[in-house]
């Protein structure tokens, strides 16, 4: 803020807009460059199937199952999570379409399921979908 005294209007005070509009410049560079530097993560949005292929057989849906008690299932088939990775390799061994589904029990935490994903992935699994239980009634 400058003042300036005497003269015939007396006493002016007048506010030093310079530092303002060096700071409004600052933060406009700033907020144009971050978008730049940000990436989240991608998310698959489901999208209405155009084909009229016939819906995949249980059988060849594969589907990792998490209870409550840290158990694991893959297709009814009990595993254990040290041997879990090693059995999602086998099974897509021979598999040209690499999709699985998680489906948790109601009170399982997802810490849980995310390691469950997280091994899914470090097997080769291209994609991880999550069961609901709408998605579940189509099987």
């Amino acid at each position: 803020m400058g003042m300036s005294v005497g003269g015939k209007r007396g006493i002016v005070s007048e506010m030093n807009v310079v530092p303002l509009i060096d700071i409004l410049l600052v933060l406009l560079v700033i907020f144009m460059i971050i978008p730049v530097y940000s990436k989240g993560e991608e998310a698959l949005i489901p999208q209405a199937s155009t084909d009229k292929s016939p819906a995949p057989s249980p059988e060849t849906v594969v589907v990792i199952q998490v209870f409550a008690d840290g158990t694991l299932k893959i297709n009814q088939e009990p595993v254990t999570f040290d041997k879990l990775g090693a059995r999602i390799e086998e099974i897509f061994k021979q598999r040209a379409t690499r999709v699985a589904f998680i489906r948790g029990d109601q009170p399982v935490e997802f810490g849980v399921v995310a390691n469950v994903i997280d091994v899914m992935h470090n097997s080769g699994i291209a994609s991880v979908g999550l069961l609901t239980p709408d998605l579940e009634k189509a099987f």
